[in-house]
């Protein structure tokens, strides 16, 4: 740590931009310490704090700029490809997309403080036809409050924070061991709870071709539509007969749903 903050020290804008920049293109970048780490340094008067966030907030929208015309291009492709390599892909578009629902492009002020919804955002924003200037406004706000938010606790707390990184280094290698240790744990624990729910669900899987079979020759199921609002706005197609129920109705309208027959759930 402390060799990067010399880095930025000698080299100033230019290695805040890329490290800013490179994280919310979707870099595994460790970029909260480092922003503690930026602050510090800020407060310590090695570095120049109002250019400093000034870099950094450019360097967030232009790698939201990329995301948010990506999103514009190729819409949902490039959404699930996000979703795709996320640790828990088959809620990740549901959850983006109800928040997007709920809160509109105001959102993005929070967005960063929200791991994944962060890098899906932007993307996601221009899928859903958002206004640039909208988005910009609101992108450069959540911006910067976030940089705000942690580079200023590091301003605040410089003295201790620079002992911690003094700590951190005199560890060396065990501490590095450590950390790449308990991250191969977590995502080694997220894969296997992943997999298990896959197989429990597996079996209860339907595909359109049968589904149409039980409709035309067989009993007569239940279809939920569990879309959210705005899948729905975006693909406005309905099974006939369905109930509508986004995931957030489920617990208050769950007496809707018909227990005598079988019940097939469908979503995007």
């Amino acid at each position: 740590m402390n060799q990067l903050l010399d880095l930025v020290e000698r080299f100033g804008g230019s290695v805040v931009f890329a490290i800013v920049f490179l994280d919310q293109l979707g870099f595994p970048i460790p970029t909260i310490p480092i922003l503690l780490g930026l602050g510090a340094l800020a407060g310590s008067g090695r570095i120049e704090p109002v250019s400093g966030l000034l870099v950094a907030i450019v360097a967030s929208l232009c790698a939201d700029a990329v995301w948010f015309q990506l999103g514009r291009w190729k819409g949902t492709r490039v959404l699930g490809w996000l979703c795709r390599i996320a640790l828990e892909p088959d809620s990740c578009v549901s959850k983006t997309r109800g928040m997007f629902a709920r809160h509109g492009v105001k959102s993005l002020l929070v967005a960063k403080f929200v791991p994944g919804f962060d890098t899906v955002a932007p993307p996601l924003a221009g899928l859903l036809g958002v206004r640039a200037l909208p988005f910009f406004l609101w992108s450069g706000a959540g911006a910067l409050l976030w940089l705000g938010a942690f580079g200023g606790l590091g301003f605040l707390f410089s003295d201790r924070i620079a002992a911690l990184v003094e700590a951190a280094d005199s560890l060396g290698s065990t501490l590095v061991l450590i950390l790449v240790g308990l991250a191969v744990a977590y995502l080694g624990w997220k894969y296997h709870a992943r997999q298990r729910v896959l197989r429990s669900i597996r079996m209860a899987r339907i595909t359109p071709r049968e589904l149409h079979e039980l409709i035309v020759n067989g009993p007569q199921p239940v279809l939920v539509d569990a879309r959210s609002q705005s899948a729905l706005d975006e693909f406005p197609f309905v099974i006939q007969g369905s109930l509508p129920l986004t995931p957030e109705e489920i617990d208050k309208r769950q007496l809707e749903i018909p227990r005598e027959r079988e019940v097939v759930v469908y979503c995007s």
